[in-house]
């Protein structure tokens, strides 16, 4: 995959993202996003997390969790947003937007889908109309593979997911139809609202409740590797 298109979109990502989150109400920055446990301002401060952490304090808060990056990354997460107003976490953002940072294991495409994803963590769960452009959203599903869709522990068997708005589809079934910004997060484990699926098996991933009551589990990284505070400590 070409490593100018990639970045060209991981820096388009997160201008329209800071964009977006510029426009949201008090109210929605403390809404309940589609990842378990985290308000739209903790989702936030987790993507911004490693443009304010050196590798050196990345090591110690990994150690204070004993190993578990899980752990970690929502103790940093509740921390930050303890510490940081809505207005600061969004700065981050803004600052950022060509920073280059890559999760180890995962490269340029591995930030794509990071940011693409929990993007969407937070304009689906609020029902926002922003969708990032399909052909970003082929690039992060293009870059996905087996060890990343088994990161995620989604339980697949038995079904086909398959793109309404593109040439894309994984697995075999049952077809599941939907778009493919809400295939993905089907992938990555999420529980999104019932009317964005169609398929006898779409039960399985949906919930009327989506954006209001969590999806169950511990939270996963969105790019499917382990994510580092590779950026410099701000």
């Amino acid at each position: 995959m070409d490593e100018g298109t990639l970045r060209t979109a991981v820096v388009a990502e997160r201008r329209d993202l800071a964009a977006m989150l510029g426009e949201l109400t008090p109210e929605q920055w403390g809404a309940p996003s589609l990842c378990a446990g985290w308000r739209v301002r903790e989702v936030l401060a987790h993507m911004t997390m490693p443009f304010r952490m050196s590798v050196a304090r990345f090591g110690l808060e990994m150690a204070k969790a004993r190993g578990d990056f899980g752990r970690m990354a929502d103790r940093m997460a509740k921390r930050d947003t303890g510490r940081l107003s809505d207005a600061a976490l969004l700065a981050s953002l803004r600052d950022n937007v060509e920073h280059p940072w890559r999760p180890p294991g995962g490269g340029t495409a591995g930030a794509l889908s990071h940011d693409v994803i929990h993007g969407l963590d937070i304009s689906v769960a609020l029902g926002l109309e922003r969708r990032p452009p399909v052909e970003r959203v082929a690039l992060v599903l293009g870059s996905m593979r087996d060890k990343n869709v088994h990161y995620f522990g989604t339980d697949l068997a038995g079904v086909r997911l398959a793109a309404t708005d593109l040439d894309w589809h994984f697995g075999d079934g049952e077809p599941v139809r939907g778009s493919a910004q809400d295939l993905l997060l089907v992938i990555c484990g999420r529980r999104i609202p019932e009317n964005l699926l169609e398929g006898t098996a779409a039960a399985r991933f949906t919930d009327r409740n989506a954006g209001i009551s969590r999806n169950s589990g511990t939270e996963r990284d969105a790019d499917g590797s382990r994510d580092t505070g590779t950026g410099s400590a701000r």
